[in-house]
């Protein structure tokens, strides 16, 4: 009875369980996303609670309902379990208790044979489909399954499903150098670098990181060598769903200081990075020399910058020494000369600028200069101060000085208008005396007029320039225009180099260049027509500069420019510039030249001459005693080697036949003369340069010496002793000729140089253009640097004649070491 009570009521709770069981048993719950493996398990639990509601209507069977359930089980008449328990009602009496007592008796008799009952809990009828077995059979068998591989647990209904597994990140990391250094981006996950253990990087380069896939949990951090370390954050932090979504996490930095870069995923370290930053030094800039004035007035400025990846811009910073009012009002600013900067090829960083300040009202004044170069980093230079006078132009017309030192005045301090004024005035007080054109009276009584009628700071300006121009115009006419309209091309053609323009633009410049030159070469010969002692006074073995010369170099400046060698463009436009200065030296370098320098190349001439027949000398003297010495030899080695020596007898004699001991000592004597007159040709050169202002140096006197040893050594048939004080005195004649050289330069320099403009004056041993000559006297082997294409196939062929006779078996001995010595000379 308890179990038909129940079984109804706990049937609902096990068919929940058994589905519970079967779907955490098939591995369903492993399977399920997190939200459905909780809405699941979720069912499961309300349905379970709900199952046990129906509990509530349990009841302990009572004993007469189970004493009828035995009565009907056995189908026992007339209740016999229930007599046994009855009791007669009301008063009764002794027949009456008789009489019941007996029928307890055969009721009793009944209960003997007494079997039991099977359960009927209802159940079939209520679910006559048998759909209850169906849980059962999926709890048996989800049971054996969840003994597979495959099988489920039933904590996973209570345990996240583990999900895709996530993919190994890749990272990415490279170094980036900042543009200017030049250097290429260091990778640091390549296969290259995986064993370096620490990277070298210039200071403020760009370090990128990039994790591709992973679990999105990458952190980077850098930890400086000094200092607490800081979190680098991936880019996009704001939008991590964005950076989740593509699966891509990239950090950026710039290092600045040395350290280790850490990447972490959680607690798991990924790769680990050392760095050390090489710093950017500040740049260096220094004279080289003192600021000099080129021939045609422009200030050339000649410095050295020093950076470790090249500087990005320098300039010229001026400052006037003489005091100005302190109500001075200035109508110009300072100077503005931007330098140009070294080839990155170049390892002194040497450079040059030339810039015509001539026109500024500054030239002419005491200045201090100080060189400031700028690195791509920002980082500034400065060089020492040089105190100079700004280059001015030269003008030897009384009436265009006047005019000059008065626009200086005004410029420098407008407030002195008036006593400009007073000046002009007294300029023009008596034209008849002063000024002998009439137009450049009218030119001055209008500036005049101008200058009264200015206001304004402008007009003051115009009136400014306008005194420069008739200066000009007094000096010189219209000349200075083809010189002026020359220099703004080659500076037009110079920054358009700079600014990298385009070959359009670079084309129309170089048109302009060649119009501008022809201009100015007409001018040129138009100003030597009218000195005809410009070509008189040139040296005669000077090089000429045609203009077919300055066409090839202007079409190799406009080729290299177009196929983008920028710097050797500007190098060769640097050249042609030089080479314009060099030529406007015109007529005053050319009167500055007199007797005095031909004088000194007539001695030049003679002392090279002399050193020329000395080396002849020296050369014959010791072929006489290679001579002598092998006489000797056969005469010691005549026993042993009797057949050769037969041989090379009748080889001489076919020659024409040996010279004897005697001829050959002969022979010794007689050069002794010669020696003799070479040191009297040294005596007069000598006496030469002391009339010319000129003390021969100890060389000359050591040459001497050496040649009267020679002499000695010559009488005696000496030729070994001999061939070494020729050597000597060739030496010493070398040594003196250089110190003669240069107290010729120094002389001429001091003829040439001393003028109150200062400047670059041309040396004895250059050409109009600067360039080396190639006749102007001796070559003492201290000015020629590289040997040409002739001088180079000599020297083969001089080698190729020693190697040729060193392999001559029947060489004498003494001769091949000789040519040994020779070929083991540097």
């Amino acid at each position: 009875m308890v179990l038909e009570r129940a079984w109804p009521l706990v049937l609902p709770l096990l068919i929940v369980a058994s589905l519970f069981l079967s779907l955490a048993w098939f591995g369903l719950f492993r399977l399920m996303p997190d939200w459905l493996r909780i809405g699941a398990a979720s069912a499961f639990g309300i349905a379970a609670i709900a199952s046990l509601y129906p509990l509530r209507y349990f009841r302990w069977p009572q004993r007469a309902a189970i004493d009828r359930r035995i009565e009907r089980a056995n189908e026992l008449e007339h209740t016999p379990v229930l007599v046994q328990a009855d009791r007669l009602t009301g008063s009764a009496d002794g027949f009456a208790q008789a009489l019941w007592h007996e029928h307890q008796k055969r009721m009793a008799e009944k209960l003997g044979r007494l079997s039991s009952d099977l359960p009927r809990t209802g159940v079939p009828e209520r679910d006559p489909w048998g759909l209850r077995a169906v849980s059962l059979l999926l709890l048996v068998t989800a049971f054996a399954f969840s003994a597979g591989p495959f099988g489920g647990r039933v904590a996973d209904a209570f345990r996240a499903a583990p999900g895709v597994p996530p993919v190994p990140p890749r990272v990415d990391a490279w170094v980036t150098p900042p543009p200017y250094t030049g250097k290429p981006p260091i990778f640091l996950t390549a296969d290259a670098n995986r064993e370096t253990a620490l990277f070298d990087a210039p200071e403020g380069s760009d370090l990128t990181l990039r994790v591709t896939g992973g679990s999105g949990q990458e952190t980077l951090t850098f930890s400086p060598t000094e200092g607490e370390a800081a979190e680098i954050a991936p880019q996009g932090a704001a939008d991590p769903a964005q950076a989740q979504h593509t699966g891509v996490r990239q950090f950026s930095s710039k290092l600045v200081a040395d350290g280790m870069l850490v990447l972490k995923s959680g607690a798991d370290e990924i790769g680990t990075w050392a760095f050390q930053v090489v710093p950017d030094t500040s740049p260096g800039i220094s004279f080289i020399g003192e600021p000099k004035r080129a021939v045609n007035g422009t200030l050339e400025l000649a410095y050295r910058i020093q950076d470790d990846y090249g500087a990005v811009s320098g300039k010229a910073e001026f400052e006037m020494l003489e005091p100005q009012a302190s109500d001075a009002r200035p109508l110009y600013d300072k100077p503005d000369m931007p330098l140009s900067l070294p080839r990155k090829a170049a390892k002194d960083g040497a450079a040059k600028t030339s810039r015509d300040l001539t026109e500024h009202v500054w030239a002419g004044v005491p200045v201090r200069a100080t060189l400031t170069a700028t690195d791509a980093a920002g980082q500034v230079a400065r060089s020492e101060a040089k105190e100079f006078r700004m280059p001015e132009r030269p003008f030897t017309n009384p009436l265009a000085r006047a005019l000059v030192e008065q626009r200086r005045i005004l410029a420098l301090d407008a407030n002195r208008k008036d006593r400009v004024l007073d000046l002009m005035e007294g300029v023009t007080l008596r034209p008849e005396e002063t000024i002998l054109n009439p137009v450049h009276w009218l030119a001055v009584s209008s500036v005049q007029s101008r200058l009264k009628q200015a206001r304004s700071d402008d007009d003051l300006r115009g009136v400014v320039d306008y005194l420069w121009q008739i200066a000009l115009a007094v000096e010189d006419g219209d000349l200075t225009a083809a010189e002026r309209r020359l220099r703004q091309a080659q500076e037009a053609l110079k920054n358009a180099l700079e600014n990298n323009a385009s070959d359009e633009e670079i084309e129309k410049l170089m048109n302009e260049l060649r119009a501008a030159m022809q201009d100015f070469l007409r001018e040129f010969a138009e100003r030597a027509q009218r000195d005809p002692n410009m070509a008189q006074q040139m040296p005669q073995n000077s090089q000429q500069l045609r203009q077919s010369d300055l066409e090839k170099l202007m079409d190799q400046i406009e080729e290299l420019a177009r196929s983008g060698a920028k710097e050797q463009a500007k190098d060769l436009l640097s050249q042609l510039q030089d080479m314009m200065n060099n030529l406007q030296a015109g007529r005053q370098q050319q009167r500055q030249q007199g007797q005095g320098q031909s004088e000194m190349r007539q001695q030049m001439d003679k002392l090279g001459e002399l050193m020329r027949r000395q080396q002849e000398m020296m050369n014959e003297t010791h072929r006489l005693d290679q001579m002598q010495r092998g006489q000797r030899q056969r005469g010691q080695d005549r026993g042993e080697q009797q057949g050769q020596q037969g041989q090379q007898g009748e080889q001489q004699q076919g020659q024409g036949g040996p010279m004897s001991a005697e001829e050959l000592a002969e022979a010794l004597r007689q050069m002794q003369q010669g020696q003799g007159q070479l040191r009297g040709d040294l005596g007069e050169i000598m006496k030469g340069l002391e009339g010319m202002g000129i003390q021969p140096g100890e060389g000359f006197g050591e040459a001497g010496e050496a040649m009267g040893e020679a002499g000695k050594a010559l009488g005696d048939a000496q030729g070994e002793q001999a061939v070494g004080e020729q050597g000597r005195a060739l030496e010493a004649l070398r040594k003196g000729a250089q110190d003669m050289m240069q107290q010729m330069q120094q002389a001429m320099q001091g003829e040439q140089g001393g003028s109150e403009e200062g400047g670059r004056q041309q040396s004895s041993d250059r050409d109009p253009l600067g360039r080396p000559r190639a006749t102007t006297g001796p070559d003492f082997g201290d000015t020629v640097k590289v040997p040409d294409e002739i001088d180079v196939q000599r020297a083969r062929e001089i080698l190729e004649a020693i190697r040729k006779r060193l392999g001559n078996a029947l060489s004498p001995e003494i001769e091949r070491d000789y040519l040994e010595r020779l070929l083991q000379m540097r």
